[in-house]
């Protein structure tokens, strides 16, 4: 193998492991639990799924069902643990932080692991 090729595996290699603490700018594309997100002034890390009622995928529901979320929300100094829910925007800072999509969809072929989850984040008035 020749040094170029080398670098390139170890750098794909080290990607997982640097996933895990990434930071990610703006409305923020997947997301991960334990990875945190600028979203306008905050600073946004989802910690667990505390529910996942979203209708599967492969099923007809009357309910599209929602997914909670734990998170821990910085902004101006102050730090704290919320809930954040697909159905329902979080009223913070003077605006809304929502969860605006989930990833991957709900599904009955298989369980969606902690490590699967991707979240979208919003903040700004209510959507």
């Amino acid at each position: 193998m020749n040094m170029d090729i080398r670098r390139t595996a170890l750098a794909l290699l080290a990607l997982p492991m640097l996933g895990a603490c990434a930071t990610v700018p703006g409305n923020a594309d997947s997301v991960r639990l334990g990875q945190t997100a600028t979203v306008g002034p905050l600073r946004v890390t989802p910690i667990r799924v505390l529910e996942d009622s979203r209708c599967p995928m492969e099923a007809r529901c009357i309910w599209a069902g929602r997914l909670r979320l734990e998170v821990r929300v910085s902004h101006a100094g102050h730090r704290g643990i919320h809930e954040l829910a697909t159905d329902k925007p979080l009223a913070i800072a003077g605006d809304h932080l929502e969860l605006a999509g989930v990833m991957p969809p709900s599904s009955t072929q298989r369980k969606i692991g902690p490590r699967d989850y991707r979240f979208t984040l919003r903040f700004g008035p209510a959507y």
